[in-house]
């Protein structure tokens, strides 16, 4: 195989719907493909002419226009175009041309059609689906705020010329803002440098205000895309700041606009996959909040976002796990590598941390054992150097008590449901949010339904298990209020995690384990659980639609602290809410606590 075809291959795998195809069919299509080396400001296709099939952008930039020349869009790699006019008798309905030094695949038309017709994940993406597709991937409608992804960088105007440089330099941004108190004042360029500091040979321990942009154009976040594109044409600038109530808020270049559409789950799952190092997983990682920026920001369910996020957890600890297999050997007896927690419901947000442990075949000697502990200390190391840090419970294989045989966990589990004292029921709850992530599924597969038919058939741990998932409640006040945290680092705030996501979650366990169902996410479970007669139709329906509102909050809530340039968090204050989001978000907790207290009634009705 050419290092060309292998190189097209692997970013195929990257792109949707490709990524979806078996692993023959696709190297058979990247055969298919013509690849174009291209120059700045080379027509691609232009508008009412033939087209010869569909592009593909590997690498650079592409501007597409309508027939009058108005700008539609700015793409950059991953970016399909050319299908509207394949739509149309085979005639371009737009012009597109590169805008820098561009890789442009096209794939003919005739195999563009038989993938079509043979694959529904392709019929789905470019004809039922592609106008909302279209939609998301276009930046034009796409609000500016959602484009912003950090927070700017800023000196104030007193910062040396070759200060204001060596920052730029050492954050790799090509423009800085001038600010004061946060108000912005004007801006410097890279291309301010080498025009005025450079070639007028003005002295690099002036003060940045004197080669900076004062007063420069700006735009608001609520402003469209589109605002940016025709800003940036007609004034044939490359950088707006985004300022909101005078105070810069963010940066907005020519570069987000061609690198937006190209953070995906799938491309930092295969970065996470391929990775060789440590270090390479933790380049990974560092890039999710900004997959959670573009998630949230294009309004994606949160089960979407929570599970594309997760996915690229499952990716770093399988990595990590044949990492550790490469410097030890093989393992001496078959084992699995398991998640619980967030991880394990596939439900991880912008905070983590890791639960895990190790289920080990029953064969493993005392010296295969000691192999485990060192596969367990490498794994949790790592996942910790890539964000997600150590469980403050020691909830992790590391701790010998969960790095044991599969008859000890079955034993483990036995005690829990006969003997269910609070630490038990803790324990329990737990470890019924077991996923299988690497290694033998089948070492769990068989214990967990052995584990719900004995526990699902215990009346008393049943009812200790109910009883522990009302621990948390919602933070209902008197008087249509919240109940806000009345000390400490979180004082009036409300804890969207302990108080509004896990009494859901608790109750999508104990309705999973009542109903011998193996569902771990949440959502799942409730709808399995009203498929299963367990709980109503309509009493899940509601307990979804506000887990669903309280879930999306929590991640919004997470998007500004993002956007701000803070660590995302659990913690929002009611009074950063309007009005109609606090009315709405108390509606939801109500509609948990009357579950909740339906589930105890029904408690105490069995008892």
């Amino acid at each position: 195989m050419s290092e060309d075809l292998t190189s097209i291959i692997g970013f195929l795998e990257t792109v949707h719907p490709y990524d979806s195809l078996p692993q023959d069919e696709l190297a058979r299509v990247a055969t298919s493909f013509s690849c174009r080396e291209l120059a700045a400001d080379q027509v691609i296709y232009a508008a009412g002419e033939p087209m010869q099939g569909l592009f593909l952008t590997m690498k650079g930039a592409v501007e597409v226009m309508d027939p009058s020349g108005v700008l539609v869009s700015i793409l950059g790699p991953r970016n399909s175009l050319g299908e509207r006019g394949l739509m149309r008798d085979g005639v371009a309905v737009t012009t597109a041309k590169t805008t820098e030094a561009s890789t442009v695949l096209m794939l003919p038309d005739a195999e563009f059609r038989r993938l079509i017709a043979s694959y529904p994940a392709f019929e789905r993406f470019f004809h039922r689906g592609r106008s909302q597709e279209a939609r998301e991937a276009d930046i034009s409608t796409r609000k500016v705020g959602d484009l912003v992804s950090r927070a700017p960088i800023a000196v104030t105007p007193d910062t040396t010329i070759r200060a204001a440089a060596q920052i730029m330099r050492d954050a790799h941004i090509s423009c800085l803002a001038i600010a004061t108190d946060g108000r912005l004042q004007g801006i410097v360029t890279a291309r301010d440098f080498t025009n005025k500091v450079l070639a007028e040979g003005i002295d690099p321990s002036r003060p940045v205000s004197a080669v900076m942009a004062a007063d420069p154009l700006v735009l608001s976040p609520d402003s469209l895309g589109s605002d940016i594109l025709h800003t940036m044409l007609e004034h044939r600038i490359g950088h707006l700041p985004v300022v909101e109530d005078g105070k810069l808020v963010g940066m907005i270049t020519q570069t987000d606009l061609t690198r937006f559409p190209a953070v995906s789950s799938a491309l930092l799952v295969r970065d996470a996959a391929t990775a060789q190092t440590v270090e390479e997983l933790a380049a990974a990682t560092a890039r999710i909040p900004r997959l959670l920026v573009q998630l949230v920001g294009g309004n994606h369910a949160h089960e979407v976002v929570t599970r594309l996020i997760t996915d690229v957890a499952d990716t770093v600890t399988r990595r990590l796990l044949a990492m550790a297999e490469a410097k030890l050997g093989p393992a001496p007896v078959p084992y699995l590598w398991a998640a619980c927690g967030s991880q394990g419901r596939q439900e991880q947000t912008g905070v983590s941390d890791q639960d895990n442990c190790l289920i080990i075949d029953d064969s493993a000697t005392d010296a295969d054992m000691s192999w485990f502990a060192e596969l367990a200390r490498m794994v949790s190391d790592g996942l910790d150097a890539c964000g997600y840090f150590y469980c403050p419970g020691d909830m992790m294989a590391t701790n010998p008590q969960w790095c044991q045989r599969q008859s000890v966990w079955r034993g483990y589990f036995d005690r829990w449901i006969n003997t269910p004292d609070p630490m038990a029921q803790m324990l329990a709850s737990v470890m019924f949010d077991l996923r299988p992530i690497g290694g033998k599924a089948s070492l769990f597969t068989d214990l967990q339904s052995e584990t719900l038919h004995h526990a699902a058939r215990n009346s008393i741990f049943v009812a200790h298990m109910i009883a522990n998932s009302l621990k948390h409640t919602p933070p209902l006040g008197l008087l249509r209020g919240f109940a806000t945290i009345r000390s400490g680092e979180h004082k009036n705030t409300i804890d969207l995690k302990h108080n509004g996501v896990v009494p859901v979650t608790d109750l999508g366990r104990v309705s999973a384990l009542i109903g011998e169902l193996p569902e771990v996410n949440t959502r799942a479970r409730l709808q399995a659980a009203a498929d299963a007669g367990v709980i109503s139709a309509s009493g899940a329906r509601d307990l979804v639609e506000a887990y669903d509102l309280i879930a999306e909050t929590r991640l919004h809530h997470q998007l500004r602290r993002i956007r701000s340039g803070q660590k995302p968090d659990n913690f929002i204050a009611p009074s950063d809410l309007s009005d109609f989001e606090r009315s709405h978000l108390r509606d939801a907790f109500v509609v948990v606590r009357t579950m909740q207290s339906a589930v105890g009634n029904a408690r105490g009705a069995r008892s």
